[in-house]
């Protein structure tokens, strides 16, 4: 079991994005993902989020949003447990995108995120973002490549093997059912 972080760091409407193109073996290769990485012994999620930005992007975050839990289960890998943020506020400049040891970073604008290639659990948790859900637990269950469940506050998501890829594959009804659960536990998610 590991312990990671990730963050979508926000300027303008879009977020700066990295494309795993750069390390080889990778879980993520050819995949666009957020910022983040690795525990290291003795630190805070907040503290990780912080010091993976600064070393990835040559950002300083100041007050990143805690926004949920993002439980990934692997035939093939270790159990993650991926703490999510948000950062809108920052000081610094990015590096140039060939300075960065992981990949390519880029501002890319929010809408088009989905449509980047990228694990399907991902549009998941973009999307929960996107909508603002408060502090929200989300299970991910992979099969190789292939997401097989999604649960949301423990209750599961239809997925939708037919959808697009640049559709969340999940029902839209998930915030309805999320709402209950809300308001069950006063005011809290699910967690």
């Amino acid at each position: 079991m590991r312990n990671t972080t990730l963050c979508y760091i926000e300027r303008d409407g879009c977020y700066l994005m990295l494309h795993r193109v750069k390390k080889q073996n990778d879980v993520n290769h050819d995949k666009w993902v957020g910022i983040g990485g690795k525990f290291e012994d003795g630190e805070t999620p907040g503290e990780c989020v912080i010091r993976e930005a600064l070393e990835e992007t040559n950002l300083t975050l100041i007050a990143p949003e805690y926004r949920g839990l993002v439980t990934f289960v692997s035939d093939q890998w270790e159990t993650e447990y991926m703490h999510l943020f948000l950062a809108k506020t920052f000081t610094g400049t990015p590096f140039h995108s060939d300075d960065c040891n992981e990949g390519r970073l880029e501002w890319v604008p929010i809408e088009e995120v989905p449509n980047l290639p990228c694990w399907a659990g991902d549009r998941i948790f973009l999307r929960l973002l996107r909508e603002k859900l408060p502090f929200f637990s989300l299970k991910l269950r992979y099969e190789g490549e292939t997401l097989v469940e999604a649960k949301l506050n423990e209750e599961a998501l239809a997925l939708h093997s037919s959808a697009p890829q640049s559709f969340c594959p999940f029902r839209t009804d998930w915030r309805k059912n999320n709402e209950r659960t809300v308001q069950k536990n006063g005011g809290r998610s699910g967690l």
